[in-house]
């Protein structure tokens, strides 16, 4: 049984908010950050990498970045940009990227339930990563990025949520890379009673993105033995039915000493390879392409590495990882190896074509996106699925609600 709880949002005034939200602080690096926040005062990269507002060789995980993260929190809230409501209160959150829409709802999830795998996970975390949130959620007394969760779909709940979005909604706008953010207030007394209740009956919800965000939020609640409101954290929740996981694709910087041929006929023990005139988005699930010298072709997994009843195994990264990627191109942890990077599928197959080309890369895998009840599948069997996985879009905006602790 799920826990999930209205609060009382942090939120940006709404004729604010499309100068205010910005992505999240993980998909970009600080430099990246600095132009883009570059002026704008409001920009929450103020808040969520601080470190632009300081000399450009301050260590990001200096004491001063958290601190200045604060400041600048306690100032867009001083000056009105950002406000606190004063009940608890349940929120929705559409996202509309191309022909692509979501509805999710924002709300407080259980640290206790994170812990007893009623949220399940499947990824590792980093403690690097995890310490880097802990302090952030800590000096800042907020959690200003949100988990981005799922659950199996309710008909009832679908219903209800398009019901309310027929409401005018408290913002909406369209953000430079043409994705728009639109949420509505859920403050009726009947309503919120009836969303939790549909919740109790979800027997379990799963990460999507966010495993950092959820670890370190547990961390926070553990050291505080629940003082404050530690014991929970902020997420949104959507149905399953709605998510869009594109694929994340492979390049890989040499041949492990082989030829572009010996590659060739190595990979022909492994899957079924077709030259193409163009560039290979797989259609189907055990299908990828691969770019080596110029080409382009189409592979399909042989059928004897296809006969496992483990649910990761038959993931196609992990498929691509044990015949691939390992035996052949020596990459035995993609984890820590810097001869393998991995291209989100938002950028596409020039991307790959790009890296290869420029001479930077020598091969190149496009992927077929793991799908989410894949990655149900795993979470359900307490799995840890390969590393990057999954790219899930759109992104959620920072600022759009930020939970506070205080």
């Amino acid at each position: 049984m799920a826990d999930i709880q209205p609060f009382a949002a942090l939120r940006p005034k709404p004729e604010l908010a499309d100068k205010i939200c910005e992505l999240p602080y993980d998909v970009m690096s600080s430099e990246e950050a600095r132009e883009l926040a570059k002026g704008n005062p409001l920009s929450f990269l103020h808040v969520s990498k601080p470190e632009i507002d300081l000399p450009a060789d301050t260590d990001p995980y200096s004491d001063a970045v958290y601190q200045k993260g604060a400041e600048n929190l306690q100032k867009l809230i001083d000056q009105g940009a950002l406000f606190q409501d004063e009940k608890p209160k349940f929120y929705l959150y559409r996202q509309v990227m191309g022909d692509h829409s979501q509805v999710g709802l924002v709300a407080a999830a259980s640290c206790q339930d994170y812990l007893d795998s009623v949220i399940k996970k499947h990824e590792f975390t980093r403690p690097d990563k995890e310490n880097d949130r802990v302090r952030h959620i800590d000096t800042l007394n907020a959690q200003t990025g949100p988990v981005f969760l799922t659950y199996r779909a309710i008909p009832e709940l679908d219903k209800l949520f398009n019901s309310i979005c027929q409401n005018a909604p408290e913002v909406d706008f369209t953000a430079p890379d043409g994705v728009r953010h639109t949420s509505w207030v859920v403050d009726d007394g009947e309503t919120i009673k009836a969303i939790a209740s549909h919740f109790r009956e979800i027997a379990v919800l799963y990460i999507a993105d966010g495993h950092h965000r959820s670890a370190a939020a547990a961390r926070v609640f553990l050291d505080r033995k629940g003082a404050t409101n530690s014991d929970y954290f902020l997420t949104v929740i959507f149905p399953d039915h709605q998510m869009q996981i594109l694929a994340y694709n492979r390049a890989v910087k040499d041949l492990n000493g082989l030829s572009p041929s010996q590659l060739l006929d190595r990979m022909d023990l492994v899957a079924r390879l077709t030259p193409e005139k163009s560039s290979v988005t797989p259609d189907a699930k055990h299908e990828f392409g691969m770019y080596l010298a110029g080409q382009w072709y189409r592979g399909t997994f042989r059928d004897n590495f296809l006969q496992s009843g483990d649910p990761i195994e038959l993931l196609d990264v992990t498929l691509l990882q044990k015949n691939v990627l390992a035996p052949l191109m020596g990459i035995d942890d993609p984890r820590t190896s810097k001869r393998i990077s991995f291209v989100g599928g938002i950028r596409g197959n020039a991307e790959l074509e790009k890296l290869v080309d420029s001479g930077q890369f020598q091969v190149a895998f496009s992927m077929f996106p793991t799908s989410i009840h894949d990655l149900m599948r795993v979470a359900d069997q307490d799995g840890i699925m390969p590393p990057k996985s999954t790219w899930f879009e759109p992104k959620l905006r920072d600022a759009m609600f930020s939970y506070m602790l205080r």
